[in-house]
């Protein structure tokens, strides 16, 4: 299948994945992918299926016994029906006859063998040497791959269709048929590691661009996390063995932080989904030692020593540097474990550098194409952060000229050159929930949208929304809100509610009360601590001293600190919720100075 000598050893089938690594270009004729060893391996894979279904497709062989002799005549069957009508193919092929015979069966076959195939994770890995740099010109590394299969595939099965039947379609789909990811991975081991973290890690490729072919959906071996992140003393990295073979680093940008995130195979479709999630480093940056590393998929056993349960964080005071590391058993097989680990580690490197993180959205908002507004919300997951900035979208019309997502689920406030307090981000991209989407917004971004476990209870979508400038410019803030999704409004408890001073708000933050919305294990009323377990409780004391600060900092500067009632916990609030405490917050801020 693959141009290269050793065409099939970088084939891999696994785990309804399939792996091609490849040296340089693919092959360019149906017949080159027809007399692969990983077209045959499909091949029989697919028949495997229909006989564990009992599939009356096998019928094409007039038998349901079928041997492996039956399947080496079907594949010498169809290297002919490339180019020559089964009537001609039949005279080529010895014992081929039964399936001229049953030909309308062998159709059906063909159009299986094609969905089955694409009903596989499909992963392409162009990989590059320091001499040979395929990420220099990285749109004719992907059409040389990308494109070129996708082409081939369609190719091939449209003619072998058309020579079976001598038909052709009324309706061409132009369907993804190629990889539906795709990457240009490089070596480099000049990033500069401490030796105990070099010697494990220098030999795993650095994933320099992706190409993703959306709308992609996935579907995860879980659809909520479990449990919490457990800071240990000893360092997952000494515990950990690693086959280069098996990862790939994704260098991530999280804010200005970099984070190099190696994703074990097993967990390819959920590293690839990164891509809409947080920026790719840049070469400039990864001449520097990053901020923290993180291993997602260690080898099953590994890290059950340090904790219950195994996902963990050490913070390697001796290299200044953060470390993460999850098992790659099925249960942990879900985005949140990925994304929320490196915002673990994120919430941790920004304490440390003397800034507040913060669990929520911040967004600046242009009314009337001149008022600037820059409205924090902080909150748990599901307590309606997303929720009402789609809200103001949809509400906006005329009033809202523009709508700039700075952070959409963390990042951090500092005090800047000019004593204000600003606030910056960590992702470009969001992880939503389904349920709480309106319509419009979900297909409005179905073309660039990564959709994960969408027949179940917390379906998600994975979606590019800001751009990493923005980012790492941040705003000055100008709300600091709570966001209630449990309290139903009131004469005593508005939508939108300005708090008197610093201790009680403290209050609210610190007991970080929210209904859960079945993202994660727990269920009801919740407590949690600045609704932030990312990584702040464990450094409770440096967390109050930062929250003290901030808070104070904030009120002396007349800053609005309030909570805004959501109701997104309550039963039959889902939607309406959000819309009226949008609603209440425009008109709120556009009666204030």
């Amino acid at each position: 299948m693959i141009y290269d000598k050793n065409i099939d050893s970088n084939f891999r089938v696994f785990d309804k994945k399939v792996i091609l690594k490849v040296g340089s270009f693919l092959c360019e004729t149906s017949a080159r992918l027809v007399n692969s060893e990983s077209f045959k391996t499909i091949v029989k894979l697919s028949i495997e299926e229909l006989k564990r279904r009992k599939s009356i497709l096998l019928d094409m062989f007039g038998t349901k016994d079928v041997t492996d002799n039956h399947i080496d005549t079907l594949l010498k069957a169809l290297e002919y029906l490339i180019i020559l009508p089964i009537e001609e193919m039949v005279k080529l092929v010895p014992n081929s006859e039964y399936l001229m015979k049953n030909k309308h069966i062998l159709y059906d076959y063909i159009e299986f063998l094609y969905n089955f195939w694409r009903s596989y994770d499909r992963f392409i890995i162009s990989m590059g040497t320091p001499a040979y740099r395929l990420d220099k010109r990285p749109y004719r590394t992907f059409n040389a791959t990308v494109e070129t299969l996708t082409d081939i595939i369609r190719k091939t099965y449209r003619d072998i269709q058309e020579n079976t039947l001598f038909s052709h379609p009324n309706v061409y789909r132009q369907i993804q048929a190629g990889a539906g990811f795709a990457t240009i991975a490089l070596p480099k081991e000049e990033i500069p590691l401490p030796w105990k973290y070099k010697q494990k890690l220098s030999k795993i490729l650095v994933m320099r661009q992706v190409l993703l072919n959306p709308p992609i959906v996935l579907e995860q071996s879980m659809n909520k996390r479990s449990g919490i992140f457990v800071k240990v003393e000893q360092n997952p990295i000494d515990f950990a063995s690693l086959n280069p073979e098996e990862w790939l680093c994704y260098p991530a940008k999280v804010g200005k932080l970099t984070i190099l995130i190696y994703i074990h195979e097993k967990f390819y479709e959920l590293g690839f989904s990164l891509a809409n999630l947080f920026e790719i480093a840049s070469d400039e940056d990864l001449e520097d030692q990053p901020d923290g590393i993180y291993l997602f998929g260690l080898n099953g056993s590994e890290l059950d020593a340090l904790s219950d349960p195994p996902t963990v964080f050490h913070e390697d005071e001796q290299n200044t540097m953060m470390v993460g590391a999850v098992p790659n058993r099925p249960e942990f097989g879900y985005f949140g474990y990925l994304k929320k680990m490196v915002l673990t580690l994120h919430n941790v490197i920004m304490m440390k550098y003397g800034s507040m993180p913060f669990h929520g959205s911040l967004t600046q908002i242009v009314l009337g194409g001149i008022k600037k507004v820059s409205i924090l919300i902080i909150g748990d997951t599901g307590a309606g952060k997303s929720e009402t900035l789609e809200a103001l979208r949809e509400i906006g019309g005329d009033i809202i000229s523009d709508i700039i997502i700075v952070a959409d689920d963390m990042g951090s406030i500092n005090i800047d050159s000019n004593g204000d307090i600003h606030g910056y981000g960590t992702e470009i991209g969001a992880f939503l929930r389904l349920d709480d989407l309106s319509p419009s917004s979900t297909f409005g971004a179905i073309d660039r949208a990564i959709f994960m476990s969408v027949n179940q209870i917390n379906s998600r979508v994975v979606i590019p929304i800001t751009t990493l400038h923005t980012v790492i410019t941040g705003v000055k803030v100008d709300f600091v809100i709570y966001a209630n999704n449990y309290e139903e409004i009131d004469d005593d408890h508005p939508l939108v509610e300005r708090f008197q001073n610093s201790v009680i708000a403290l209050k609210t933050f610190r007991e970080g009360k929210a209904m859960s919305k079945g993202t994660t294990t727990s269920t009801g009323l919740q407590t949690n601590y600045f609704v932030n377990p990312f990584g702040v409780p464990y450094y409770f004391e440096l967390h109050e001293k930062l929250t003290q600060k901030y808070f104070e900092k904030m009120f002396k500067d007349e800053i609005f600190v309030g909570q805004i009632r959501t109701r997104l916990g309550i039963k039959g609030m889902e939607r309406t919720g959000p819309l009226e405490a949008a609603k209440a917050l425009i008109e709120y801020i556009k009666n204030s100075e």
